[in-house]
Parts: C-alpha cells; sequence; structure tokens
C-alpha cells in the first residue's frame, strides 16, 4: 500500500456524478453555504457582505492598478451604478462584456468559449439569480478545482472609479453578470490582482472540469481540422494563443494574447475547399485584416451558400484560413466531457478514475528517476487494465488517457509555484504492494509523459494491451511538496490501487 497520507482517496465515475464535490452536490468553497446566508439576509432584511473577500484593496491587490487609482475604488453595487441592473439581458454572449483594467484575457477568453455551451454555462453562472426576485446583494458561480466543484458565494460589491466599472464591463451597460463572475473567479485565485497573466487551459478546465489537451501548432498533424470540427460539434471549449511580445502586430493580431476558437468551417472558393477558423478576441475589437478577415475581398469568390461565414463587424471576431492560424497562433486548448473527442475513436464511453494524493517532504516526494533510490519512494499506483471490447475501426487510437494535476498549498494564486511534474508507467510481471528502487533499474518503461513541464496539468494518450502496470507521478527534483490529481480515463475497466 502507498505510504500513508499519500493516496487520499480513490473517486469513481459514479461518485463523480453524484457525491459531494460533483455539479450537482458542489462543496462549499471557504464553508460559505449561499442558501443558509440568503436566507439569513431576506429575513433580516439585510444586503449581503462578504466578510470572507471584503470590499477593500487587499480584494484588488496589488499589480492592476496604481496606488492613487486604489485610494480612488468605491465599491458599488449595481443599482447604485445603474437604475434597473438585470443579471443577464436577453441571453448570454461573448459580444457582451469588454475586457477592463486586469490582464486577465486568458480567463476571458475561456468565459466566450463558455457561452457557446449553454448546459455548461448554466451550471456555472446559474442563469435564474435577479436583482428582483428575493434580491439580498448575493450570488454565487460553481468552479471546478482540483476534482471538485465548488460553489462560491460573493456579494454583488464591485470596485469602480468616477461610477464606472474598474474591471470586466458588460457592452449593455445595465448586465452584470461578467463583472460577477470575475468577481468570484478572483475570489478563488485570492484577489484580482492574481487573475492578472494566465493560461487559457486553466480557465477551460475550471469551467468544464473535463479532459483536456494542448496543441502545439507548431508540430499540428493532418488530424488538427478533424479533431476542431469534432469539438466545434460537442460540448467542448477550444481557445489558443498568441507567441511573441506584448505589440499589436500589422495583421491585427495582439502578441502573447489569448483568443477564443468559436467555431470552423469550410467553405468552396474558386472551386477549391478552404478550411476556415473562427477567432474571437475578449477585447471586444481588434481583428485579424488579412486573408479571410471582415473585408477580405475573398469572400468575394466563395459560393453563395458561403457568404452567411462573412460577418463585417468591429467586434473582436473573425476568420483566418486553417494555414494562417497555425502560423499565426502559437497552441490550441481544447476541453470537453467526451475523450472521443480528442481521440476520435468510436468507442461511446470511457471508465474514469480520479486519485487525490501528496509529495510529502522527507517520504514520498521523490523527484524524477534520475536518481532511482529516491524516485522509487514517490506514490505508486498499480493498474490492472481488462481487455478491452472495442469498435473495429478503433484498433490504432488509444484506449487509455493519463492526466496528472498539481495543486499548491498556498492560497494565492501567485503565490503559487508550479513545479516541474510527470509520470513514468511500466509493466509489471509480478504482484507486489510496493516497488523499491531494485525494480525500477531493471522495469520495462512503456510510457511515460513528453517531459517535465511546469504547468498545473499534464496528459498523454496512450495504447497499452491488457495487463499489469505501474504508474509513478513525481515531480522533476525530490522534496517538492503538492499535493497532486492523478485522473485515467480508459476504454475497458482499469483497477487501480
Amino acid at each position: 500500500m502507498p505510504a500513508p497520507g499519500v493516496c487520499l482517496n480513490i473517486v469513481s465515475e459514479r461518485n463523480l456524478k453524484d457525491g459531494q464535490g460533483s455539479p450537482n452536490n458542489p462543496e462549499k468553497f471557504l464553508d460559505q453555504d449561499f442558501h443558509q446566508l440568503k436566507q439569513f439576509c431576506l429575513k433580516g432584511r439585510l444586503r449581503f457582505v462578504d466578510n470572507l473577500f471584503l470590499p477593500e484593496m487587499k480584494s484588488i491587490g496589488l499589480g492592476p492598478l496604481k496606488r492613487g487609482d486604489l485610494r480612488r475604488v468605491v465599491w458599488k453595487r449595481p443599482h447604485e451604478l445603474v437604475p434597473n441592473p438585470v443579471y443577464i439581458v436577453q441571453g448570454a454572449s461573448r459580444f457582451d462584456f469588454i475586457q477592463g483594467r486586469l490582464g486577465n484575457c486568458w480567463f476571458l477568453a475561456s468565459v466566450g468559449a463558455l457561452t457557446f455551451q449553454k448546459p455548461i454555462m448554466k451550471q456555472v453562472i446559474n442563469d435564474e439569480q435577479s436583482f428582483s426576485v428575493d434580491y439580498a446583494g448575493i450570488f454565487h458561480f460553481k468552479f471546478w478545482r482540483f476534482g471538485s466543484w465548488l460553489d462560491v458565494v460573493i456579494d454583488d460589491k464591485l470596485p469602480t472609479i468616477d461610477g464606472r466599472l474598474v474591471f470586466v464591463q458588460s457592452k449593455t451597460p445595465n448586465e452584470f453578470w461578467p463583472a460577477l463572475l470575475e468577481k468570484a473567479y478572483a475570489k478563488v485565485c485570492g484577489s484580482y490582482a492574481d487573475m492578472d497573466a494566465g493560461s487559457i487551459s486553466e480557465a477551460l478546465m475550471d469551467f468544464t472540469g473535463g479532459p483536456h489537451m494542448t496543441i502545439k501548432l507548431s508540430d499540428a498533424s493532418g488530424k488538427l481540422w478533424e479533431t476542431m470540427r469534432r469539438a466545434g460539434q460537442s460540448e467542448s471549449l477550444m481557445g489558443c494563443g498568441t507567441p511573441g511580445g506584448n505589440n499589436v502586430l500589422p495583421s491585427g493580431l495582439v502578441e502573447m494574447h489569448a483568443y477564443t476558437v468559436t467555431g470552423v468551417a469550410e467553405v468552396v472558393c474558386k472551386g477549391r475547399p478552404v478550411k476556415l477558423v473562427r477567432i474571437f478576441n475578449p477585447w471586444g475589437h481588434g481583428e485579424w485584416n488579412r486573408d479571410w478577415s471582415d473585408r477580405s475581398p475573398l469572400w468575394k469568390l466563395v459560393r453563395p451558400e458561403d457568404q452567411k461565414y462573412k460577418v463585417v463587424l468591429d467586434n473582436g471576431e473573425f476568420w483566418m484560413s486553417m494555414e494562417d492560424f497555425c502560423r499565426n497562433f502559437s497552441d490550441l486548448d481544447i476541453c470537453c466531457s467526451d475523450v472521443n473527442v480528442l481521440t476520435g475513436s468510436h468507442s461511446s464511453s470511457w471508465k474514469t478514475e480520479v486519485h487525490r494524493g501528496q509529495w510529502v517532504l522527507g517520504t514520498t516526494a521523490g523527484g524524477c528517476s534520475d536518481d532511482i533510490d529516491s524516485f522509487s519512494r514517490n506514490p505508486q499506483f498499480h493498474v490492472t487494465l481488462k481487455e478491452p471490447v472495442e469498435d473495429p475501426r478503433d484498433e490504432s487510437s488509444p484506449n487509455l488517457l493519463v492526466s496528472l494535476i498539481q495543486k499548491s498549498h498556498k492560497r494565492n494564486r501567485h503565490l503559487a509555484t508550479n513545479f516541474h511534474i510527470g509520470f513514468n508507467i511500466y509493466e509489471l510481471k509480478d504482484q507486489r504492494e510496493k516497488f523499491p528502487a531494485s525494480f525500477f533499474r531493471n522495469a520495462r518503461l512503456v510510457g511515460k509523459n513528453e517531459s517535465y513541464i511546469n504547468t498545473r496539468e499534464i496528459m498523454e494518450f496512450f495504447r497499452f494491451k491488457a495487463g499489469e502496470y505501474l504508474i509513478v507521478p513525481s515531480t522533476y527534483k525530490p522534496n517538492e511538496a503538492a499535493s497532486f490529481l492523478l485522473t485515467v480515463y480508459s476504454k475497458t475497466e482499469a483497477i487501480i490501487k
């Protein structure tokens, strides 16, 4: 058995759907019960003030605002800003909001993707909240964090300067769902400043809790288009990012910026098919101005039935060819509810098991396999893969997905250190409870992640035959303490202990 405190629990696919921490039964973030707090406020005719995320400078943090501006901030409720505040005006859309004075394009690009998937968005933002019916100045949102769904409570006091919202704001002045959603996520991160700079994959995962894949577009295979097409037709969120510095390029693209992928389409231009990708800039303006942009002359050459894709609006959304997409963007992130979207396989379902564990200083934080004696102290997970029953068309597609997520012990996002993490998978030929260093010196390594990366999550697909395997998650260096979440998706029954 693993050392005490290493394997904290094992969560089956059934418990993920029904148990504590599921979408229907989320954990209470910081032990705040939304319904109890709201009823208390309604009974006492009070307006909720969140004593765990107070309307003060600490909740904004240092960075997004100069000290002089920080002193000018006044926290106001929506009804103090407009006479008739509304939570959502005529449905939530990616065109509702404009980024404010915070470098959180990665978060807002994810919100743009979220608006395309109404069932997922309803789960996150709870569209039945209101400023009129049973209003008590309290709202709540759900995010997936480290294997569990959390219900996050906030008050509706928002930071303003001169009567205008400081951070994200709606194009419709009396609509407030984007600002409240951003505040709830800032609370989870520790402050608004803790949302400054990040990876779009982080928020995509926090909105879905589903399997996630990052594709380096410079190394993209010929299967990329089909993967994106499947994602566009399923409950998936897609985002992408540009490389470089902080400049706006002559092409209209912004360097080191996160964008939403909002669609893919194939048009016929002068008798030849052209694959297009539709992109959204979370700034709400600023677009690609080359081939297939809003005013590109190429739109005059497509079939009449393809003219529907052309929209000439300065709303931050634009089309570009698949080739230009891969040339100008560095990576694509896809987060979905169905592993088949990522693999392209025809199997109807995958089994899921989630394991929470820890790398503990002095005991189980063993580091990578460069030092076998130390490495052997890492947590070890024995996996039994049964013989799969597969669609014959899937004989060469992956049948196993391993995801490893790390969680810092720090409360604030910017104080959290991402260690370089990875995992090795070994083939087993005997049944032991714990494998010593001597085993790893001669064991057959059959799989691992591509490299150790200082990121929140790594994942890899594999195709393994039925048999016994050992998964060893680790940090690159020994004695780096953190919690981790090991998730195994398999096409067949996988018994893990």
